[in-house]
């Protein structure tokens, strides 16, 4: 069975600055581990290694291109919950093909999704 495609992708990570109001680091909203992160204006942070000349987010694991995944996955920023790659929701996302094309990886398709049960 097909994995999901950012398990072996992570371009996105290396490609775009996440950044995302600083409230996110509080326990009561998202919980963005604050030492992870970077004040970028007196109300945005980013993540830290997003902010920069080649981006490359510090929560990402693994090999990108290959297999990846998010050290701080279940308190991402909204940045990284409203990413969609392309095709998740049955649509192109043009940023996501951006990113992947960056890295020498093609464009994902329907096909690239496992079937749902």
């Amino acid at each position: 069975m097909k994995t999901h495609p950012c398990l072996s992708c992570g371009v996105c990570c290396a490609f775009y600055r996440v950044s995302f109001h600083w409230s996110e680091t509080l326990a009561e909203s998202h919980g963005v581990p604050l030492e992870l992160t970077k004040s970028i204006t007196i109300h945005k942070s980013a993540m830290n290694g997003t902010n920069q000349i080649k981006p490359s987010c510090v929560a990402l694991l693994g090999s990108v291109g290959k297999s990846t995944s998010c050290g701080i996955y279940n308190n991402r920023p909204s940045a990284c919950r409203n990413f969609k790659a392309s095709f998740e929701d049955g649509l192109v996302n043009k940023d996501c093909e951006t990113a992947r094309l960056s890295k020498g990886l093609d464009c994902l398709t329907l096909a690239d999704w496992p079937i749902p049960i």
